[in-house]
């Protein structure tokens, strides 16, 4: 198994009062922070506190919706904030590429309910505000909440998946349609373009017509990083063609080696460098002085999750409602299709199956990320075998109460990995894509 010589991080981020874990906004040292999930002054200093860590980047999740799926109500997802209520994240990225100078920044951005010219528009723009620091998760919003939000019926996957290739053909187009030397910004001769060098796409396809061309100049990345979550078949297709980096949720680390090498084996199948996608694996890391303290943590956290509030946040990650389901039932002997795309997620690290009133604890506590508790030598020792293992890149990191559990992490963890010599010590490259394919 190869092993890149140094790990990448990512600080995973929503923009509300949770993110993965839903006793954050609980947490008594989210209270006591003095910071306001709403305000833009969290997310600019957890954007600096991640740059002094050398992170590659920062990146939003975003839904459009709150859910009813489970039990057929809101009421669950409104008292236990189950990511609801949830901003939109796209604004904060320039507050904090404006507060930092290399890390990237990055936001999900949904492919279903928009047009490619508004999406290639807007990114090509963030690229321009961030200096090249731009980072573009793209997703085919799966949950029949959201595509009600927008007067639509759920789309099949393939259907989202054919709509979201073609999408990014489109993007791909405009964000060519400015050659390199387009811009001459002759002020002797009165030119400020090459109208030779400024060419319309005349694109016409299965889902979307575009003339063109982009009324943004060409970008510092010619458009964003493009980051994918894609676990379904069709998810890690349309990842293996465009991604620059994925985030994956796989919590045993025999599961992370097989998607791991099923990933890079496509990529190869395709011709695309297998380095040039990082595949990012989720943490929750929960540090202590000693393994008790971290212990005592961890036992803290998870029991300010509700169990109604993992049932509805899983419910709504499924698009199924799990009150259908008894609670003592065995989540992986199940065959409903819909609860397929999380098989992996339905046992316990040593590989016991768990019910799906574990399940969705768990869910609750982390969105099924595994937590790595510990000293700050122990977090590190845990993050070099699921490494040895799984094979892959890095990891994105989520935290359990906010931002201090990212302090601690950069203050605490982050000098450890570079004593080990598995960690970068200054950051090489400027825009996004450089970061990721940083080596050293």
């Amino acid at each position: 198994m190869k092993k890149l010589n140094k790990i990448h991080l990512a600080q995973f981020l929503v923009h509300g009062p949770t993110y993965h874990s839903l006793g954050m906004w609980r947490h008594p040292k989210t209270i006591s922070s003095g910071f306001k999930w709403d305000k833009p002054e969290l997310y600019q200093h957890i954007a600096r506190v991640c740059e002094r860590g050398l992170f590659d980047t920062v990146f939003f999740a975003d839904l459009n919706y709150i859910a009813d799926t489970y039990k057929g109500a809101m009421a669950p997802s409104l008292m236990h904030a189950t990511q609801a209520p949830e901003h939109d994240p796209i604004p904060l990225l320039s507050f904090m590429a404006a507060a930092t100078k290399k890390i990237g920044v990055a936001s999900t951005f949904s492919v279903s309910h928009s047009h490619p010219f508004y999406a290639a528009r807007l990114w090509a723009t963030l690229d321009h505000l961030t200096n090249g620091r731009a980072g573009w998760n793209v997703v085919t919003s799966i949950n029949s909440n959201q595509a009600a939000n927008y007067g639509e019926e759920r789309q099949s996957t393939d259907n989202r998946y054919d709509r979201a290739h073609e999408f990014m053909e489109v993007c791909q187009k405009l964000w060519n349609s400015w050659d390199v030397d387009a811009v001459k910004m002759d002020h002797e001769n009165g030119i400020f373009s090459d109208p030779e060098k400024v060419n319309r796409i005349e694109h016409t396809g299965k889902f979307f017509k575009s003339r063109g061309p982009l009324n943004v100049t060409r970008s510092p990345q010619n458009g964003p990083a493009i980051f994918q979550a894609g676990t379904s078949p069709k998810g890690q297709d349309f990842a293996v063609k465009y991604a620059d980096a994925i985030f994956a949720i796989q919590p045993r680390p025999e599961d992370a080696a097989n998607y791991f090498n099923s990933i890079k084996s496509q990529m190869t199948d395709i011709g695309r460098d297998p380095d040039a996608c990082k595949i990012l694996f989720g943490m929750q890391p929960i540090i202590g002085s000693s393994e008790a303290e971290a212990r005592e943590k961890q036992e803290e956290h998870n029991a300010l999750v509700p169990l109604e509030g993992g049932m509805a946040i899983l419910s709504a990650h499924l698009d199924f409602d799990l009150s259908k389901i008894p609670a003592d039932a065995l989540m992986s002997e199940r065959n409903e299709p819909e609860l397929y795309r999380m098989r992996t997620r339905f046992h316990k690290i040593d590989g016991t199956p768990m019910t799906v009133a574990e399940t969705a604890a768990r869910h609750g506590q982390s969105v099924s990320l595994p937590q790595f508790v510990g000293t700050p030598q122990g977090i590190a020792d845990q993050m070099e075998a699921f490494i040895n293992v799984a094979g892959g890149d890095g990891f994105m990191l989520t935290a359990i109460h906010s931002p201090g559990a990212i302090e601690e992490f950069v203050d605490l963890v982050v000098p450890e990995l570079q004593k080990r010599g598995i960690y970068r010590k200054e950051y090489k490259g400027n825009t996004q894509r450089e970061i990721l394919n940083q080596k050293d």
